[in-house]
């Protein structure tokens, strides 16, 4: 049977990891290229914050090719969507139908996404969709990934640096979904089954950053501490 064509939508973190960890399992997809937005300002990966130098690392350790959306420092959503039409009908006039993503239980995003896709002749697939997220995160440890928190929400300062293992999630204040699957925390992987070799980095310096709410008021804004990851 042949397979389908595919686009996967990379973090670098531990849910988009896991929902890859299976797509390659089952072996229905044919993976062309990792998709990762890159904030071209600072070459980091956007929202995780993450080296651009470790996100092509991790791809030549899992062995698909990277393919980067490269976005100005603070774009607007219409600069956005422009932005990943433009890549995504390239991607698709290569033969691409399908794009996959790590998503687990955001409804509006997912509408959201699958809307977009529609539009330009793709199909959305979500292989970790409505799984509970204790058992993932456990599940995900068990099979051998190693990942850490570079990215924490306002108030979770101590985990930001910290690898996710069983201590990990028992020290998780009530009320933080243990994926983060909320925005809480992001991750970077940096070992595991479908890496070649490990991720080798050091730990660097951690700052505070604030941010806008999304369609929030003037004067709201979001906070979250990032650890930088030297590689």
């Amino acid at each position: 049977m042949d397979k389908k064509i595919s686009l996967f939508n990379w973090s670098g973190g531990k849910d988009s990891c896991l929902a890859l960890h299976h797509i390659l399992e089952e072996e229905a997809f044919e993976v062309r290229y990792l998709l990762t937005t890159v904030n071209e300002a600072f070459k980091r990966v956007s929202m995780h914050g993450v080296r651009e130098e470790l996100l092509i690392a991790q791809a030549k350790s899992i062995g698909i090719p990277l393919y980067q959306v490269r976005l100005s420092e603070s774009p607007t959503m219409e600069a956005y969507e422009q932005s990943m039409q433009r890549h995504l009908d390239i991607l698709h006039s290569k033969g691409v139908a399908y794009s996959i993503f790590g998503d687990i239980f955001l409804e509006d995003l997912r509408e959201y996404r699958e809307r977009k896709l529609a539009e330009m002749g793709l199909k959305g697939v979500f292989p970790l969709w409505k799984r509970d997220t204790l058992g993932l995160i456990h599940e995900f440890i068990a099979l051998g990934y190693r990942t850490i928190v570079v990215c924490a929400q306002e108030g979770l300062e101590d985990f930001c640096g910290r690898v996710i293992d069983e201590h990990f999630i028992a020290d998780l204040p009530e009320g933080i979904d243990p994926c983060g699957e909320n925005g809480e925390f992001h991750t970077f992987v940096f070992d595991g089954p479908i890496f070649t070799a490990p991720i080798e980095f050091s730990l660097g310096e951690k700052v505070y950053k604030q941010f806008p709410k999304p369609n929030g008021e003037e004067g709201e804004y979001s906070g979250y501490w990032y650890i930088d990851l030297l590689p």
